[in-house]
């Protein structure tokens, strides 16, 4: 693909930062909630920005859109975070078209996922379109893009052993549980959090550990009692935390607070604690490790954790990066056709202007003038025009912005661009 903008002045860009430059605490200040996501929404709306989806995962937080500028996006993310445009440059990326396609393609598929396979990005991915769509920002580029990502995810998934192991965050930190706690079975667990990576932990937890006196907390308390119900496990109510957590082994925080839910206040120990960061931002505090006994370990330090099952998974990236190759052309050849369409039903509206007033000259100078044949062969000859030259803007060498260019400039015409 040349150019995958969809207009002469507007291009389709990926802003955001992961957790490759940004360490845990700066993806926690560009880390947008449910509520700043709309914002970023309603921002976009009245900054003439006609499509974008936002993603904001314990991983990444990018905005994927069309602007005349990066930076426009970049605002965008700073404006409705507590991150800085300065700090943005120095651990940020900016992908433009093709390479912004081909960054959307890799994050969806798992590829570019901290722990390599993790396809949990791509619900995220597609949430992320359906709060866009709804709120008019999602055009047919954007659907079909997105539509493309979700197929190739599932080839990916169906084709490959790129998620085999079932390795992820959740399971990552239920891995390092039981290869640091010994007899897991029998410990106490309390769980602190019921959000996706905590529910997801949880069912890890209750799958491998065999302990079935896990307990859950939640700031709502419906949502732990649903999980709980599931796994026939323990709900205490959010006031009873600072009471649960002397009784714990083990402390898996999952929250989504923009601040720490857990500080030295709360620990009043008496033995030993393992303590589980999985949230974005840290929901646990710096200064309860100085408490002795305590041993804190966050989601970036459980990414680290290579096994043979990662290891296993490498051997697939390169299946996985042909699929994805695959449907990059069959999108990068939908846009073409796209783009040309205007260009090419243009071209034979002029043949078929040129034909008529031939034919209509033709038919005052020859006598017995044969207007059904003439038509039939007329019409022949445009579709075989046309289609040489539909076929010239499909070729993968053809250059189809400046070949639009040429057609419309030769035949003088100007088709309607959306």
């Amino acid at each position: 693909m040349n150019k995958n903008n969809l207009s002469k002045h507007h291009y389709f860009y990926a802003v955001g930062l992961s957790y490759k430059k940004a360490d845990a605490e700066i993806r926690g200040k560009f880390s947008l909630g449910n509520q700043a996501k709309s914002d970023v929404l309603q921002q976009a709306k009245e900054n003439g920005i006609g499509s974008l989806i936002v993603t904001s995962t314990c991983n990444r937080t990018e905005i994927y859109g069309f602007a005349e500028h990066p930076f426009q996006l970049i605002k965008l993310l700073c404006d409705n975070s507590q991150g800085t445009v300065d700090e943005f440059q120095k651990v940020g990326f900016v992908y433009k078209n093709q390479e912004a396609i081909h960054h959307i393609f890799r994050v969806g598929t798992g590829l570019d996922s901290q722990i390599l396979g993790d396809f949990e990005i791509i619900s995220q991915i597609k949430s992320s379109f359906s709060e866009a769509k709804s709120q008019g920002l999602a055009n047919a580029f954007m659907e079909r893009l997105v539509n493309s990502v979700i197929q190739a995810s599932k080839k990916i998934k169906n084709e490959t052993e790129l998620s085999s192991g079932a390795t992820s965050v959740s399971f990552a930190s239920v891995q390092y549980i039981m290869n640091n706690v010994p007899d897991i079975r029998n410990k106490n667990i309390l769980l602190f959090g019921t959000g996706k990576i905590g529910r997801n932990t949880c069912e890890n937890l209750v799958k491998h550990t065999k302990n079935d006196h896990i307990t859950l907390i939640n700031r709502t308390k419906d949502k732990a009692e649903k999980i709980a119900g599931k796994f026939n496990l323990i709900v205490k109510d959010y006031d009873l935390l600072p009471l649960e957590i002397p009784k714990a082994d083990v402390l898996v925080v999952a929250t989504g607070a923009s601040n720490p839910t857990v500080d030295q206040e709360l620990l009043k120990l008496n033995k030993p604690l393992l303590i589980l960061d999985l949230s974005i931002p840290k929901n646990v505090h710096d200064n309860v490790k100085s408490i002795s006994g305590v041993t804190v370990v966050h989601l970036d330090d459980l990414s680290k954790i290579t096994d043979d099952t990662l290891e296993n998974r490498k051997k697939h990236i390169p299946q996985a990066e042909s699929i994805i190759e695959t449907m990059m052309e069959e999108f990068t050849e939908w846009v073409n056709a796209r783009k040309f369409a205007p260009t090419i039903h243009a071209l034979k509206e002029k043949l078929n202007s040129i034909k008529d007033t031939e034919l209509s000259f033709q038919r005052k100078k020859i006598s017995n003038f044969d207007e059904e044949q003439a038509e039939i062969i007329s019409k022949r000859i445009i579709q075989k025009i046309t289609t040489h030259f539909a076929n010239h803007l499909k070729d993968s060498d053809t250059m189809v912005d400046e070949s639009i260019e040429w057609i419309e400039k030769v035949f003088q015409i100007e088709p309607s661009r959306k």
